[in-house]
């Protein structure tokens, strides 16, 4: 398994003074996914989860929606000279019947842990028709437990303690307990692991329950939710006009700047309870 932290010397300077020093860095690492053998993306993430991580891109590209659906997943040897695992490739057998991504999904050349989308052939290849309507799911939260999530997500974060250099996403019960919770350094590459647990589990559709994200709502994040049947996604940040656009389109609510207990509700505000509207 590769490494999620490395340690780097580094000159620290504080009030004019400076030293030298170890400081702990979040690993950043390429991990290809190929399935049944043929190569289909190269991803910058953090080592840890990587079948997680595999399953869960899947299931957002609409190739995989249940447990069955994946037969297995491995990792391959890498290149050493000595025939080493590097733990940086992985292949997923796909279940009998489940077709293979089609050729329009690979990605170009590689995809950057800051930004899912890049190389993406197009934005029609993003809105890839989901399993799942999350338009009547039946979950309601209040504002006030909503605003829990938060802090119990940070509690959660070991290795951002250590590093301070890590997204994470958290996937939520609608009475605040917190299911699952993976760090990465991309915001993408951690809902795409929660989300690969869960379809490992044989969770999915993930009705009834709250996915938080540590930084901002994009675009890619919503479409992520969608596809798992996630009916409400909560960032502490501010989504973009397209995420907002989309969650209003398939039913998500949309919840950003979620600090304390102040919010701004996008989309779907009927799923919080009824609060007086100054």
């Amino acid at each position: 398994m590769g490494r999620v932290t490395v340690r780097r010397r580094v000159l620290r300077i504080r009030d004019g003074a400076s030293s030298h020093r170890p400081d702990t860095l979040a690993a950043e690492e390429p991990m290809e996914i190929r399935v049944g053998g043929r190569p289909l993306t190269v991803t910058m993430r953090t080592p840890g989860d990587d079948f997680d991580l595999a399953a869960g891109f899947l299931v957002s590209e609409g190739v995989a929606h249940a447990e069955a659906d994946v037969a297995g997943i491995r990792y391959c040897l890498g290149a050493t000279d000595d025939g080493s695992n590097t733990y940086n490739v992985v292949d997923v057998v796909l279940g009998p019947g489940v077709e293979a991504p089609d050729a329009s999904l690979e990605r170009n050349f590689y995809t950057t842990s800051s930004c899912g989308l890049c190389g993406k052939a197009s934005l029609d290849a993003v809105r890839t028709v989901a399993a799942w309507s999350v338009a009547d799911d039946g979950l309601r939260m209040s504002p006030q437990m909503l605003a829990t999530l938060p802090e119990k997500l940070r509690a959660a974060q070991k290795v951002f303690d250590s590093t301070g250099g890590l997204h994470a996403a958290g996937l939520f019960s609608s009475d605040g307990e917190l299911l699952c919770l993976r760090e990465d350094v991309g915001r993408h590459n951690a809902v795409d692991k929660v989300v690969g647990h869960a379809l490992r589990s044989g969770m999915l559709p993930l009705r009834g329950c709250v996915l938080m994200v540590s930084g901002r709502a994009s675009f890619e994040l919503v479409q992520k939710a969608v596809m798992a049947g996630i009916p409400m996604l909560a960032a502490v940040s501010a989504p973009s006009s397209l995420a907002a656009d989309l969650a209003a389109e398939s039913g998500v609510t949309l919840v950003g700047f979620l600090r304390g207990d102040s919010m701004n509700v996008y989309t779907g505000a009927e799923r919080l309870e009824p609060q007086p509207v100054a």
